[in-house]
């Protein structure tokens, strides 16, 4: 009978550590699988994180975005950054009442700075920001539904949800209106406003003023900037004061002061923006003629734009 407990308790024994070998192998084939689809943002000067390091870094980005808090800190800083975006977007286009050469130049920087790769890193950053925020705006949204049943304790918070409400639809719009521009002037479907060109010290460059004076000559797409830029502007004047609130530096005294920022912003934002496609329709900023008539043939096919 001894030898036969010993000979089972030997057993169990091999069993147990034949499955923990088994278990840490399977462990081991995960990581190694997970590792060789882990996104290159999780590579530090080249050497992966480890495991725990990778754990904590799941972790706390689970704990960020399953909580109303962490997703609202996420929609302010997210939209702040788009708003210093909209400012120098605002302040590149003003350069077209300067000079043609002005804004071919300043166009021509930023697709050229780093080698080409600036323009597709703030790109790809511009993305993700914009990605962030209306995922982590509609989840908010969807959360604050299924908490309308709810009975609301102040009539403020009340308003907010009606605000809240308007936010998602106008921010919905501009989503389609961002589309619209993307389309407009940065892929260029309309071949007429691609293959505006000049020369300037014997390199060839894309002549974005003659470009946008063209392409604001039809009279459907200023309408629909009009839209879609007074859409914006007003997202963006709640938004400007959520910021600060989501922060924690509105109160009774700074509620004013801030909604009052919101507002100066949206409205610079708002006849920036809309100065150019305005000015250029009503012939206040006109094309340059580059010693052909092409310009002036180009400008007019262009104004056929907008069907899309």
């Amino acid at each position: 009978m001894e030898k036969l407990s010993t000979l089972a308790g030997a057993l169990t024994k091999a069993l147990v550590i034949a499955t923990a070998s088994q278990k840490h192998a399977e462990r081991q084939k995960n990581h190694l699988s997970f590792v060789g689809f882990a996104p290159n943002w999780l590579q530090i000067s080249g050497v992966l994180l480890n495991e725990i390091e990778m754990n904590s870094l799941l972790r706390l980005v689970n704990r960020i975005w399953g909580s109303s808090i962490g997703k609202k800190w996420i929609v302010a800083i997210t939209g702040a950054l788009l708003v210093f975006f909209l400012l120098a977007h605002m302040a590149g286009n003003l350069l077209i009442f300067q000079s043609s050469e002005a804004i071919n130049e300043y166009a021509y920087f930023l697709h050229h700075m780093l080698h080409g790769w600036g323009i597709w890193i703030s790109r790809l950053g511009l993305l993700a920001m914009f990605v962030l925020h209306i995922a982590a705006t509609v989840s908010l949204t969807l959360h604050n539904r299924q908490a309308r049943g709810q009975q609301y304790a102040y009539e403020t918070t009340v308003q907010a949800s009606k605000s809240s409400r308007i936010m998602i639809w106008s921010g919905l719009t501009v989503i389609a209106f961002v589309v619209f521009h993307i389309f407009h002037f940065t892929v260029r479907l309309d071949s007429d406003l691609a293959g505006m060109k000049e020369v300037v010290d014997g390199k060839e460059r894309h002549d974005v003023h003659r470009m946008v004076v063209a392409g604001f000559q039809n009279p459907a797409v200023v309408v629909f900037y009009l839209i879609g830029v007074t859409l914006l502007c007003s997202h963006l004047s709640h938004g400007i004061a959520s910021i600060f609130q989501t922060i924690g530096l509105r109160s009774s005294g700074t509620r004013d002061p801030f909604k009052a920022l919101g507002w100066a912003i949206s409205i610079a934002l708002w006849l920036g923006f809309l100065a150019v496609p305005l000015a250029s329709i009503f012939g206040l900023v006109k094309a340059q003629d580059h010693g052909s008539e092409e310009s002036a043939s180009l400008i007019e096919s262009s104004a056929d734009f907008g069907r899309i």
